[in-house]
Protein backbone atom coordinates (compact mmCIF):
# COMPACT_ATOMS: atom_id res chain seq x y z
CA UNK A 1 0.00 0.00 0.00
CA UNK A 2 2.79 2.37 0.82
CA UNK A 3 4.55 1.53 -2.44
CA UNK A 4 1.37 2.37 -4.39
CA UNK A 5 1.03 5.77 -2.65
CA UNK A 6 4.65 6.70 -3.39
CA UNK A 7 4.24 5.76 -7.04
CA UNK A 8 1.03 7.78 -7.29
CA UNK A 9 2.76 10.83 -5.81
CA UNK A 10 5.63 10.52 -8.22
CA UNK A 11 3.21 10.25 -11.13
CA UNK A 12 1.38 13.35 -9.93
CA UNK A 13 4.64 15.28 -9.70
CA UNK A 14 5.66 14.05 -13.12
CA UNK A 15 2.37 15.26 -14.62
CA UNK A 16 2.84 18.70 -13.04
CA UNK A 17 6.41 18.95 -14.32
CA UNK A 18 5.31 17.93 -17.80
CA UNK A 19 2.54 20.51 -17.71
CA UNK A 20 5.00 23.27 -16.73
CA UNK A 21 7.40 22.24 -19.49
CA UNK A 22 4.59 22.26 -22.03
CA UNK A 23 3.42 25.68 -20.84
CA UNK A 24 6.95 27.08 -21.07
CA UNK A 25 7.28 25.72 -24.60
CA UNK A 26 3.99 27.34 -25.62
CA UNK A 27 5.00 30.69 -24.12
CA UNK A 28 8.39 30.57 -25.84
CA UNK A 29 6.78 29.70 -29.17
CA UNK A 30 4.30 32.53 -28.74
CA UNK A 31 7.06 35.01 -27.93
CA UNK A 32 9.07 33.95 -30.96
CA UNK A 33 6.00 34.08 -33.20
CA UNK A 34 5.28 37.64 -32.07
CA UNK A 35 8.62 38.85 -33.46
CA UNK A 36 8.53 39.12 -37.23
CA UNK A 37 11.74 39.71 -39.17
CA UNK A 38 12.21 43.43 -39.67
CA UNK A 39 14.79 45.22 -41.81
CA UNK A 40 17.76 47.04 -40.32
CA UNK A 41 17.55 50.83 -40.00
CA UNK A 42 19.12 52.86 -42.77
CA UNK A 43 22.34 54.68 -41.94
CA UNK A 44 22.26 58.39 -41.18
CA UNK A 45 22.67 60.41 -44.38
CA UNK A 46 25.91 61.85 -42.99
CA UNK A 47 27.16 58.58 -41.51
CA UNK A 48 29.61 57.75 -44.28
CA UNK A 49 31.22 61.19 -44.21
CA UNK A 50 34.29 60.78 -42.05
CA UNK A 51 35.54 63.97 -40.42
CA UNK A 52 39.01 64.15 -38.98
CA UNK A 53 39.89 65.00 -35.41
CA UNK A 54 42.79 64.75 -32.95
CA UNK A 55 44.80 62.51 -32.87
CA UNK A 56 43.91 60.97 -36.25
CA UNK A 57 46.81 60.02 -38.49
CA UNK A 58 46.54 61.04 -42.15
CA UNK A 59 48.56 60.03 -45.19
CA UNK A 60 48.98 62.99 -47.56
CA UNK A 61 50.22 62.25 -51.11
CA UNK A 62 51.03 64.80 -53.82
CA UNK A 63 51.51 63.91 -57.50
CA UNK A 64 52.86 64.20 -60.20
CA UNK A 65 56.34 62.81 -59.77
CA UNK A 66 58.42 63.24 -57.80
CA UNK A 67 55.91 61.90 -55.28
CA UNK A 68 55.63 63.91 -52.08
CA UNK A 69 54.16 61.79 -49.28
CA UNK A 70 53.93 62.38 -45.57
CA UNK A 71 52.24 60.84 -42.52
CA UNK A 72 50.80 63.65 -40.42
CA UNK A 73 48.91 63.74 -37.13
CA UNK A 74 45.99 66.00 -36.34
CA UNK A 75 47.21 68.12 -33.45
CA UNK A 76 45.11 69.12 -30.40
CA UNK A 77 44.65 72.56 -32.00
CA UNK A 78 42.96 70.88 -34.98
CA UNK A 79 45.77 71.56 -37.45
CA UNK A 80 48.17 69.46 -39.51
CA UNK A 81 51.49 70.56 -40.95
CA UNK A 82 52.65 69.79 -44.49
CA UNK A 83 55.66 70.66 -46.60
CA UNK A 84 55.55 74.00 -48.44
CA UNK A 85 52.10 74.98 -47.18
CA UNK A 86 52.58 74.95 -43.39
CA UNK A 87 49.54 74.52 -41.15
CA UNK A 88 46.21 73.33 -42.60
CA UNK A 89 42.92 73.06 -40.62
CA UNK A 90 41.80 69.42 -40.27
CA UNK A 91 39.41 68.95 -37.35
CA UNK A 92 35.78 68.65 -38.43
CA UNK A 93 36.68 68.47 -42.14
CA UNK A 94 36.34 65.57 -44.55
CA UNK A 95 39.45 64.05 -46.12
CA UNK A 96 38.46 65.50 -49.50
CA UNK A 97 38.13 68.98 -48.00
CA UNK A 98 41.60 68.71 -46.44
CA UNK A 99 43.05 67.47 -49.74
CA UNK A 100 41.47 70.32 -51.70
CA UNK A 101 42.82 72.89 -49.24
CA UNK A 102 46.36 71.50 -49.51
CA UNK A 103 46.09 71.30 -53.28
CA UNK A 104 45.01 74.92 -53.58
CA UNK A 105 47.91 76.09 -51.42
CA UNK A 106 50.60 73.91 -52.99
CA UNK A 107 49.80 74.67 -56.64
CA UNK A 108 51.99 77.76 -56.53
CA UNK A 109 54.97 75.50 -55.81
CA UNK A 110 54.03 72.36 -57.78
CA UNK A 111 52.20 72.92 -61.06
CA UNK A 112 49.33 70.51 -61.79
CA UNK A 113 49.47 69.10 -58.29
CA UNK A 114 46.99 66.36 -57.38
CA UNK A 115 46.56 65.80 -53.66
CA UNK A 116 44.95 62.83 -51.93
CA UNK A 117 44.45 62.38 -48.19
CA UNK A 118 43.88 58.91 -46.74
CA UNK A 119 43.06 57.85 -43.20
CA UNK A 120 46.10 56.04 -41.79
CA UNK A 121 44.87 55.80 -38.21
CA UNK A 122 41.33 56.45 -36.98
CA UNK A 123 42.15 57.37 -33.39
CA UNK A 124 39.49 60.02 -32.78
CA UNK A 125 36.46 57.88 -33.59
CA UNK A 126 36.40 55.42 -30.71
CA UNK A 127 33.22 53.89 -29.30
CA UNK A 128 32.77 52.51 -25.78
CA UNK A 129 31.01 49.30 -24.72
CA UNK A 130 30.02 49.17 -21.03
CA UNK A 131 27.85 47.21 -18.63
CA UNK A 132 27.11 43.50 -18.63
CA UNK A 133 29.47 42.49 -21.42
CA UNK A 134 32.34 40.06 -21.06
CA UNK A 135 35.12 42.44 -22.09
CA UNK A 136 34.10 46.09 -21.53
CA UNK A 137 36.36 48.28 -23.64
CA UNK A 138 36.61 51.01 -26.23
CA UNK A 139 38.04 50.73 -29.72
CA UNK A 140 38.28 52.84 -32.87
CA UNK A 141 35.26 52.89 -35.18
CA UNK A 142 37.40 52.48 -38.27
CA UNK A 143 34.61 51.15 -40.51
CA UNK A 144 30.83 50.89 -40.70
CA UNK A 145 29.56 48.88 -37.72
CA UNK A 146 26.22 48.02 -36.16
CA UNK A 147 25.39 47.39 -32.50
CA UNK A 148 25.30 43.59 -32.65
CA UNK A 149 28.75 43.49 -34.26
CA UNK A 150 30.16 45.77 -31.56
CA UNK A 151 28.74 43.47 -28.89
CA UNK A 152 30.49 40.59 -30.63
CA UNK A 153 33.78 42.51 -30.51
CA UNK A 154 33.62 42.43 -26.68
CA UNK A 155 32.83 38.67 -26.55
CA UNK A 156 29.08 39.11 -26.05
CA UNK A 157 26.96 39.74 -22.96
CA UNK A 158 27.14 38.12 -19.53
CA UNK A 159 24.41 35.93 -18.02
CA UNK A 160 23.36 38.93 -15.90
CA UNK A 161 22.57 41.19 -18.88
CA UNK A 162 19.17 42.78 -19.42
CA UNK A 163 19.50 42.18 -23.15
CA UNK A 164 16.13 43.61 -24.09
CA UNK A 165 16.96 46.95 -22.46
CA UNK A 166 20.35 47.82 -23.95
CA UNK A 167 20.90 51.35 -25.25
CA UNK A 168 23.15 53.57 -27.32
CA UNK A 169 24.03 56.94 -25.77
CA UNK A 170 24.91 59.47 -28.45
CA UNK A 171 25.95 63.12 -28.36
CA UNK A 172 25.47 65.15 -31.53
CA UNK A 173 25.57 68.90 -31.88
CA UNK A 174 25.63 69.24 -28.10
CA UNK A 175 22.45 67.18 -27.64
CA UNK A 176 22.43 63.82 -25.85
CA UNK A 177 20.03 61.12 -26.99
CA UNK A 178 19.39 57.61 -25.66
CA UNK A 179 18.47 55.07 -28.35
CA UNK A 180 16.88 51.76 -27.21
CA UNK A 181 18.38 48.47 -28.40
CA UNK A 182 16.79 45.04 -27.98
CA UNK A 183 19.54 42.45 -28.41
CA UNK A 184 17.13 39.54 -27.99
CA UNK A 185 14.87 40.86 -30.74
CA UNK A 186 17.84 41.39 -33.05
CA UNK A 187 18.89 37.77 -32.63
CA UNK A 188 15.32 36.69 -33.44
CA UNK A 189 15.35 38.63 -36.69
CA UNK A 190 13.84 41.98 -35.68
CA UNK A 191 16.67 44.27 -36.80
CA UNK A 192 14.96 47.61 -36.23
CA UNK A 193 17.20 48.43 -33.26
CA UNK A 194 20.41 47.10 -34.82
CA UNK A 195 21.64 50.67 -35.13
CA UNK A 196 24.58 52.01 -37.06
CA UNK A 197 27.16 53.23 -34.57
CA UNK A 198 28.77 56.63 -34.81
CA UNK A 199 32.00 58.03 -33.40
CA UNK A 200 31.76 58.77 -29.70
CA UNK A 201 28.80 56.42 -29.11
CA UNK A 202 28.50 54.59 -25.79
CA UNK A 203 26.78 51.19 -25.89
CA UNK A 204 25.46 50.21 -22.45
CA UNK A 205 24.00 46.83 -21.48
CA UNK A 206 22.38 47.09 -18.02
CA UNK A 207 22.15 44.26 -15.46
CA UNK A 208 18.90 42.46 -14.73
CA UNK A 209 16.88 43.47 -11.68
CA UNK A 210 18.03 40.35 -9.85
CA UNK A 211 21.67 41.19 -10.64
CA UNK A 212 21.16 44.76 -9.40
CA UNK A 213 19.83 43.45 -6.09
CA UNK A 214 22.80 41.09 -5.84
CA UNK A 215 25.26 43.90 -6.53
CA UNK A 216 23.56 46.10 -3.92
CA UNK A 217 23.74 43.38 -1.27
CA UNK A 218 27.38 42.70 -2.13
CA UNK A 219 28.14 46.41 -1.77
CA UNK A 220 26.48 46.56 1.66
CA UNK A 221 28.20 43.45 2.99
CA UNK A 222 31.63 44.19 1.55
CA UNK A 223 33.00 46.01 4.68
CA UNK A 224 31.88 43.12 6.89
CA UNK A 225 33.41 40.59 4.51
CA UNK A 226 36.70 42.47 4.69
CA UNK A 227 36.61 42.54 8.52
CA UNK A 228 35.71 38.85 8.77
CA UNK A 229 38.34 37.95 6.21
CA UNK A 230 41.02 39.88 8.12
CA UNK A 231 39.97 38.24 11.38
CA UNK A 232 40.12 34.74 9.91
CA UNK A 233 43.51 35.49 8.39
CA UNK A 234 44.80 36.64 11.79
CA UNK A 235 43.49 33.51 13.51
CA UNK A 236 45.09 31.31 10.87
CA UNK A 237 48.41 33.09 11.30
CA UNK A 238 48.28 32.65 15.09
CA UNK A 239 47.47 28.95 14.81
CA UNK A 240 50.33 28.38 12.37
CA UNK A 241 52.74 30.09 14.76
Amino acid sequence: MQVYEATSTQRSRGIRVSAWIALAAVLQATACASIEPQPEPQPDKNFGTYRAGPPDQLLVSVLPEPLLERNVTVRPDGMISFDLVGDVPATGRTLDEIAQDIQTKIEQYKRGARVTVALAGSLSSSITILGEVKQPSNFPLDRDMRVIEAIGRVAGTTIFAERADARVIRVRDGQTSVLPVNLDAIERGDLRTNLWLMRGDVVYVPPTMLARIGYAIAGLTFPFQAIVGSGLAGIATTVMQ
